[in-house]
């Protein structure tokens, strides 16, 4: 390969300079030029005729339609034409990273598809792509590029899986908007996707469609995340997602519980997020609904921090937290909607419980409920910090409080945030502060700390 030189003249003497980029192999420097913008990389082709290819050689490839050129917006047929450039003339057979990011045109479907199933073609290790209208996706395509290391996909799409895949490679799979159904009628079996290495799955959004139960083979998993709420069925999945995994440490779910989380192995499970919303048209299966979130429940009774949030849940299933599991390594507690029945049943199920945050007051309660109440284990050997934001200042929360400093011997910090509502109300504030002051606490070195209501 010839090199590049000129020859600067310096007194009686020629300095020759070597132009060492140019000097290095295309893959080296198509690896290079992955690391800026695409129109840029194409454009480096007017540097010289040693550039005119080294632009094909590129491994990443992002293409965004909402990103300004020369300040301003690429028509939609001008960005078509260059992606489609860019695609068909690459040699790089070997793609790390794909992104398409389409937010600010609507395009045919079977133009998307193709640019998709190109590139799957090209053994992409990572591929991303942001679409909202309708794409037809190849499963058969999908399932069989085992390059794939990270799968991010946020479109609407319909995705057949096949009665059992497998990706090798796969580390990271995140979908959102997706619509997947069966490939076949046969019920007798569980699909089973097989994703030996895999450490993150993320699902939101998407709409579980199948009539097999859907098997995860994930022994390597460490983070599970599902968003899922099957709005348009009158009756809950009778189909479930199971996860078996062996180090699954990190587990969320959002949702209305129609459809059966099963984790085969639960044990390792530290951090927990559960997010439980009731529609008001369902009232129908909320008999169902204090099962079904106990049994959740019960299935990650080895976690660590847990946030259970819940909406619309107490007004038609008060019952839900009747048969919890002992969390007996529980340190980390937080809740938002919550009478004073379930919040003891919480505590006395916590025997190590460290730190409790209540996100709003107490919803209504038995207001004797504390008078007779038994102390929780905890509250004599591990409770220290209580944060209670959206304090309202009722008789309920202030119920509360004074059973917290009368009985938590190892109390140390009591933070109390007013609700924001309380800035439009009639309430002195500064006489419930000194009402809670004048408590008495069981505790000698807690901390009562308040947070104005701007600050809440």
């Amino acid at each position: 390969m010839e090199i590049p030189t000129k020859h600067l003249p310096t007194g009686e003497a020629a300095v020759e300079e070597i132009d060492m980029i140019s000097a290095l192999h295309e893959n080296i420097l198509g690896h290079i030029l992955s690391f800026i913008p695409i129109v840029d990389a194409v454009h480096t082709s007017v540097l010289s005729r040693r550039w005119i290819e080294v632009w094909k050689f590129i491994t990443s490839l992002k293409f965004d339609d909402s990103l300004l050129h020369h300040e301003k917006k690429m028509p939609k047929q001008q960005f078509v034409d260059f992606v489609e450039k860019v695609l068909f003339q690459l040699t790089n057979s070997n793609i790390q990273s794909f992104s398409l990011w389409l937010t600010s045109y609507q395009y045919d479907a079977s133009l998307i598809t193709a640019w998709i199933s190109f590139i799957l073609g090209r053994r992409v290790q990572k591929l991303h792509i942001q679409y909202a209208d309708k794409v037809f996706l190849s499963s058969n395509l999908l399932f069989t590029c085992d390059s794939l290391v990270e799968l991010v996909l946020q479109m609407k799409c319909i995705l057949s899986l096949p009665k059992s895949a497998s990706l090798q490679n796969l580390q990271k799979l995140s979908i959102s908007g997706i619509k997947l159904v069966s490939d076949s009628s046969d019920c007798s079996k569980d699909i089973t996707l097989n994703f030996p290495i895999l450490k993150v799955f993320e699902a939101r959004g998407c709409e579980w469609l199948t009539t097999q139960n859907i098997s995860l083979q994930v022994p390597l998993l460490e983070r599970f995340s599902i968003a899922i709420w099957n709005r348009h069925s009158n009756e809950s999945s009778e189909y479930a997602i199971k996860v078996y995994s062996q180090r699954l440490t990190d587990f969320t779910y959002e949702g209305d519980l129609e459809q059966d989380i099963i984790l085969c192995d639960s044990s390792l499970i530290h951090n927990a997020s559960i997010v439980i919303v009731v529609d008001e048209d369902k009232e129908i299966r909320v008999e169902k609904l204090g099962f079904q979130a106990c049994n959740l429940l019960r299935q990650i009774h080895d976690v660590e921090r847990l946030k259970l949030l819940f909406y619309k849940v107490l007004r038609h299933a008060r019952d839900i937290f009747a048969n919890l599991p002992v969390f007996g390594r529980l340190t980390y507690l937080e809740l938002n909607e919550v009478n004073g029945e379930a919040l003891l049943q919480l505590l006395n199920n916590s025997p190590v419980l460290d730190t409790l945050v209540l996100l709003n007051g107490l919803a209504d309660s038995d207001k004797d409920v504390f008078t007779s109440a038994m102390v929780p284990q905890c509250f004599l050997s591990s409770f220290q910090v209580f944060q209670f934001n959206g304090f309202n200042a009722n008789e309920h929360d202030l119920c509360l409080i004074k059973f917290i400093l009368e009985n938590a011997t190892m109390l140390e910090k009591m933070k109390i945030s007013p609700a924001f509502w309380l800035r439009y109300a009639d309430i002195d504030l500064e006489k419930v502060k000194e009402k809670i002051l004048s408590l008495e606490k069981c505790s000698n070195f807690c901390m009562i700390e308040f947070f104005d209501i701007s600050g809440s």
